[in-house]
């Protein structure tokens, strides 16, 4: 851990104090990862980011197909324990939403296959802003999404504003570990990801908006009122 940099503001808690925690020195990047001293949340500065058209020509890239089954297997490591919070409730009367779905919508398909209502939305490919509704969902689930978001702090406050009372936040992302690991991580090579989130860093969002925590495996975390 390195000096404190007072210019580094986490775009998490809007913490002043971070210290450097890595910094890529490659062909491909040259990108400072800091680390927030009070909610461990590790960053890319604002600088760093793409634009909105280089940002979706990344994502253009990715193959995730409707029809794949190993993404399937991959996703249902979420959809397992997420789908258990519901257990007693009538499928038919839970509403969810996923959230940064992408192109290819899988995982809301496995959702609507075991018979539950479910609404899209992505900024780029399914931008209908129609289906944030307050209050509403039972269940809202971001898989391989918060790691992209530029305004972390907005977004996962209007996630809990869109959220029912007893309902339930599923996050699946890769977690930060300590700097070795992350110096060698091939997630951080992604250029579309700008923040990386810990153990630590999801205990933070628990104890401040006084949630309920889970943490299933090594990737997915699931929220609850």
């Amino acid at each position: 851990m390195q000096l404190v940099d007072q210019q580094a503001s986490c775009p998490l808690c809007l913490g002043a104090q971070a210290s450097l925690f890595h910094q890529d020195n490659n062909k491909r990047s040259q990108r400072p990862y800091y680390r927030c001293h009070e909610c461990s949340l590790v960053f890319v500065p604002p600088e760093f980011y793409l634009s909105s058209e280089d940002e979706k020509a990344e994502y253009d890239l990715h193959e995730n197909q409707l029809a794949d089954e190993g993404y399937a297997r991959f996703l249902n490591r979420l959809w397992s324990p997420y789908k258990a919070c519901f257990e007693g409730q009538s499928t038919k009367q839970v509403n969810l939403l996923e959230f940064g779905c992408g192109p290819g919508p899988l995982l809301a398909k496995m959702m609507k296959q075991d018979g539950f209502n479910v609404s899209l939305y992505d900024h780029f490919y399914y931008p209908d802003t129609q289906v944030l509704k307050l209050n509403y969902y039972q269940g809202i689930s971001a898989t391989e999404v918060i790691e992209h978001v530029f305004d972390a702090k907005g977004v996962f406050e209007s996630w809990l504003s869109y959220l029912a009372p007893n309902g339930h936040l599923a996050i699946m992302t890769k977690l930060v570990k300590d700097q070795g690991a992350f110096a060698n991580w091939h997630y951080k090579n992604d250029v579309t990801h700008v923040n990386f989130y810990s153990v630590e860093t999801f205990e933070w969002l628990a104890k401040r908006y006084g949630l309920g925590l889970e943490i299933h495996g090594a990737d997915v975390m699931i929220f609850s009122r």
